[in-house]
Parts: C-alpha cells; sequence; structure tokens
C-alpha cells in the first residue's frame, strides 16, 4: 500500500517496529519518485507512537489518511486458552490502533478533512474457533471504527473498516491450518486502495467468503455452534498432512 500511495502522489509516513523494514519501504518508494519518511516505534507503547506520528507529520504536513494496520494473529483454542496472549493481541490489534487515531484525529477535526483505516479481518464477524482471541481483537476494532464513522462523517472526515480474508502475507505464510481463497498482496492492495479512494465505509473481501460470513453472522447459536465444531475438527484434522510435508 506504501508503494502504490507513493507512485500516486502521497507523501508516505511509515511507522513500525523493525526500522531496517522500515528504511525498505521508503527506498522503494523513493526509487519510484515518491517521498517518504520512516520513525521507528513499537504500537504498543503509547509515548514512542505519538513521537513518531509527531516526527512523521513535521517532516510530511498533517496526516489526510491514516491505515491502521500492526495487527498479530496467536491461534489460540479453549484448550490452551492464554490471558497473556490475547492481552498481546489486544494491545497490538486494538489499542495500537486506538493510539494511532489519537495522534492524528485532533488536526483532522480542525482542518474538517481526513480519512482514517483500520484494518480489521473477516474474523471479525463472528467469534472463530481455534481463532476466538484474533476475532475478538478485530471485532473489537471494528465496533469502535463504526462508532467514531457516525461522529466524525459530519465533520468532513472518513472512516473506512477493512475486513480482508486469507492474505499471501508473512502472517499466513507458516500458518497450517486450511486458508480458503488465499489472495496475493497485490490483489489485495488493489481492492483496499480502490475503495480507500472512493471513501467506503466498508471493504469486504473476497466477496464470497464475506457473503458465507455474512450469512453465518445471522444465524442462531442452535445453528452456529455444531457448525463451528465441524469448522474446528477440519482444522486439526489439515494440520497433520501439511506439517508433515513442510518438515514442521
Amino acid at each position: 500500500m506504501a508503494r502504490q500511495l507513493g507512485r500516486s502522489g502521497w507523501k508516505v509516513g511509515l511507522t513500525a517496529r523493525r526500522l531496517e523494514a522500515l528504511e525498505s519501504v521508503a527506498a522503494s518508494v523513493r526509487a519510484s519518485g515518491g517521498v517518504a519518511s520512516v520513525a521507528e516505534a513499537d504500537g504498543t507503547d503509547p509515548p514512542a507512537l505519538r513521537a513518531a506520528i509527531a516526527k512523521l507529520i513535521e517532516q510530511l504536513g498533517p496526516v489526510d489518511l491514516l491505515i491502521a494496520n500492526a495487527g498479530v494473529g496467536l491461534g489460540m483454542s479453549a484448550v490452551d486458552f492464554s490471558g497473556d496472549q490475547f492481552d498481546q493481541m489486544v494491545r497490538v490489534n486494538l489499542v495500537g490502533a486506538a493510539y494511532a487515531i489519537e495522534a492524528v484525529l485532533p488536526s483532522m477535526i480542525e482542518r474538517g478533512r481526513g480519512q482514517i483505516v483500520g484494518i480489521s479481518s473477516l474474523a471479525a464477524f463472528r467469534g472463530l474457533p481455534g481463532s476466538c482471541g484474533y476475532s475478538a481483537t478485530k471485532a473489537g476494532l471494528s465496533t469502535l471504527l463504526e462508532g467514531l464513522r457516525s461522529e466524525l462523517k459530519p465533520l468532513g472526515i472518513a472512516v473506512t473498516t477493512v475486513h480482508p480474508g486469507y492474505i499471501r502475507t508473512p502472517m499466513t505464510v507458516n500458518q497450517t491450518n486450511f486458508q480458503p481463497l488465499l489472495m496475493d498482496t497485490d490483489r489485495a492492495v488493489a481492492i483496499i486502495l480502490r475503495g480507500v479512494a472512493r471513501r467506503q465505509s466498508r471493504i469486504d473481501f473476497p466477496w464470497r467468503m464475506a457473503t458465507f460470513l455474512r450469512f453465518v453472522r445471522i444465524l442462531p447459536d442452535w445453528v452456529y455452534d455444531p457448525i463451528a465444531a465441524r469448522l474446528l475438527l477440519g482444522r486439526k484434522s489439515a494440520r497433520i498432512p501439511i506439517r508433515s510435508e513442510s518438515g514442521g
């Protein structure tokens, strides 16, 4: 997304934990004729995140488009439920996004323009077996953005919630569970940025999975629970041959 935005004329500010990776992306933006600055920060460290965003604003100007994209997915079933792992996901997926929004929102309100984009997940549509913690954090992010959207729209600020399915990224490449309709990154980026340019309130994709999960979302518990149990059983059985093939 950073590279595409840079080629489209946006000044790109990048912040994350890994400075080397940030510099690599910034260099590719500049190589295409774009403008990019970096500021290293951990999204779970509020003072560091505020300082990083302030540094980027000083270098590039006020933020017109915030894309809160940091996320971590830790598989967690009821049997191996971990409060520590859940806390980590909450701090990255939900609280980190909130602090990023806090850092840019006052200026957007003052100027009467801007757009906030949060990368949630189709997993937010319902508590998924084996990923209950991840689903909860993404549902929290989606709800946060929904509440902000209704308040900010009259002030000239758009809020876009992105609900992607499985995308081929470092977070999914080592997963052993079944990943239906796995999408290449370039295709996912094109879908997201097209929706962002249109200032859509929601971007749900791939459409077949999104449509299915919208239907699943309205199922009563007595129908959903047996389906979820069978889904979890299928995911567990699917892990065995995949791990064997990869040598894991």
